[in-house]
């Protein structure tokens, strides 16, 4: 029986012998898989980037850092710099994300963005992943105007939404049925350069729920 198969079958007879008392739960929510608003920092975050390859990766200035320069929720977040010299590159973090306690079949994945100002040109993209692998390159995140939905079952989900559709801070979220879930996710968020200047964003707020 694969482990998800298990967790709910146990559920359902936890569910039984409740009885009367299961109308007690029922609008409930569970309490998220995840919620990063990184106020202790990055940890246990690792950062990445890459480039085309007419570029070498150690010319593309990037930076990720924590900061309480902005934040959505309590006093900090993660500044994002992008140099856009080459009109192209990306940066990105990425952490481990446990599966064990999961039931679920769709997650949903959500994070707030700070841009400078509002665009009608996209300036970057704000990409977001997760899978069972974590991305090597910027074509293991999903292509420009991908928002996946828990339609179809796929092997990872994520969006590539443009960044600037407001100024100051705006939620980006998407829905993922994976075909298979493994102990253990990698979530990874980072910005895309599109338009050919420097940019600084800001990152917080990251959340991984179930949705039943």
């Amino acid at each position: 029986m694969h482990r998800r198969d298990a967790l709910r079958a146990a559920a359902g007879l936890a569910a039984a012998g409740a009885g009367s008392l299961a109308g007690c739960v029922i609008g409930r929510r569970s309490p998220p898989t995840l919620a990063d608003s990184f106020e202790g920092g990055i940890d246990p975050w690792t950062t990445g980037a890459a480039i085309g390859p007419e570029v070498p990766v150690e010319e593309f200035e990037w930076s990720i850092s924590p900061s309480a320069e902005r934040a959505h929720t309590g006093a900090r977040s993660v500044e994002v710099f992008t140099e856009g010299d080459y009109d192209d590159g990306i940066a990105w973090l990425t952490r481990p994300v446990d599966t064990a306690d999961l039931d679920a079949d769709v997650l949903r994945v959500s994070v707030h963005a700070w841009s400078e100002s509002e665009s009608f040109n996209v300036l970057r993209n704000l990409a977001v992943r997760i899978g069972p692998e974590p991305p090597t390159a910027e074509e293991d995140f999903p292509p420009p105007e991908t928002v996946t939905t828990p339609g179809t079952a796929t092997a990872a989900g994520g969006l590539r939404q443009p960044l600037h559709r407001a100024e100051g801070w705006d939620e980006y979220r998407f829905e993922w049925r994976p075909s298979d879930l493994p102990d253990e996710l990698h979530l990874s968020v980072g910005v895309a350069v599109v338009w050919e200047a420097d940019a600084t964003h800001y990152l917080d707020d990251v959340r991984v729920e179930e949705v039943r």
